[in-house]
């Protein structure tokens, strides 16, 4: 057995200057395994559009200063507590969102639990980009095998379409039976998102008005079901039109920003339909999701470009100028 490594490598997020906000640290201590936690080495990490927005300042929700970034990771436990039963030496492990969310609704308790981002009385015990660190193992799930070799490998298997939240959706509609139409900006990302399994797609920058292309596209004209919208401010006008009386509207993203002048509520009373707020899920549905994956032989999608731990900075940028098809990931070990 190897002895524990007693420092790691890690990047903090100091003040909200751009990307010359994140700090490499090339020895930090590693503390102690309590009796409930465990040591995990990450493997690969992915970025979501929340990291790279909170150096710039443009993130709407309270946050810390000097926080370790990152909230998706892969890893290996390579030390347990004495009390700890989840979990033993060599087990293959993601990291949970909100790591106090372990089932039922979400709620200021475990909302303040979150990776990446939160105010430091609430900091959880995983930390994400750096190489090794102790936390709670009820912030941790199983990795599904059949994902296994993708995280020993760490690179991409498939140049996709669009962002990692749009390219799951179509995966996940895909699999649980639903006829999918999606949006996106070029023949080429409509040729990649039709090979994930896009019954539609619509190329918004040809299409203006793609919301009644979208309902027209539906069983009888009556509209979408289910939208999952990234877009925010300047495309929930669109998703309005396109949805069917009593479907529901998930707001997961603001990628499109704030410029543009929002519908109000009274809209959503005139569509009949239901517009929500979403963030992620608790354990049991990230375990569900899990199994999901393996038993329908998911495969995410994963850039072909893998940036090092110590390209950080790099893979922000990357990321910011949209260069990234699917899952953008960073490689830690």
């Amino acid at each position: 057995m190897s002895s524990i490594p007693k420092t790691t490598k890690a990047w903090t997020v100091h003040g909200t200057n751009g990307f010359d906000s994140l700090k490499f640290n090339e020895s930090v201590p590693i503390p102690e395994v309590s009796d409930y936690e465990v040591l995990v080495k990450f493997h690969a990490a992915s970025l979501n559009y929340r990291d790279i927005i909170i150096p710039k300042g443009k993130y709407p929700f309270a946050l810390a200063d000097n926080i370790v970034p990152g909230s998706d990771g892969a890893g290996e436990v390579i030390s347990v507590g004495p009390k700890v039963t989840r979990f033993k030496r060599g087990a293959k492990v993601v990291t949970l969102f909100n790591q106090g969310h372990l089932g039922g609704s979400l709620n200021p308790q475990t909302y303040a639990t979150g990776l990446g981002g939160r105010p430091r009385r609430h900091a959880p015990p995983v930390r994400h980009l750096q190489r090794k660190r102790p936390g709670r193992d009820a912030g941790l799930a199983q990795l599904a095998r059949s994902l296994d070799a993708l995280l020993r490998r760490a690179h991409g298997m498939e140049r996709a379409g669009t962002g990692g939240v749009s390219t799951f959706a179509v995966q996940f509609a895909k699999a649980a039976g639903a006829k999918v139409i999606a949006t996106t900006s070029s023949a080429k990302k409509a040729e990649v998102l039709r090979k994930l399994g896009a019954d539609e797609v619509i190329n918004y920058k040809e299409v203006a008005a793609w919301g009644e292309k979208a309902k027209s596209l539906t069983a009888g004209g009556e509209g979408v079901d289910h939208i999952i919208e990234v877009g925010g401010s300047t495309t929930m006008a669109q998703s309005l039109k396109a949805i069917k009386i009593d479907g529901v509207i998930s707001i997961i993203g603001f990628l499109g920003g704030d410029g543009e002048k929002e519908p109000s509520f009274l809209e959503a009373l005139i569509k009949l339909c239901t517009v929500r707020g979403i963030l992620v899920g608790n354990r049991i549905q990230f375990e569900e999701m899990n199994r999901a994956i393996e038993i329908n032989k998911i495969k995410p999608v994963v850039d072909e470009k893998v940036f090092a731990l110590e390209e950080l900075k790099e893979a922000y940028q990357y990321m910011w100028d949209q260069k990234h098809f699917g899952k953008l990931t960073i490689k830690i070990e």
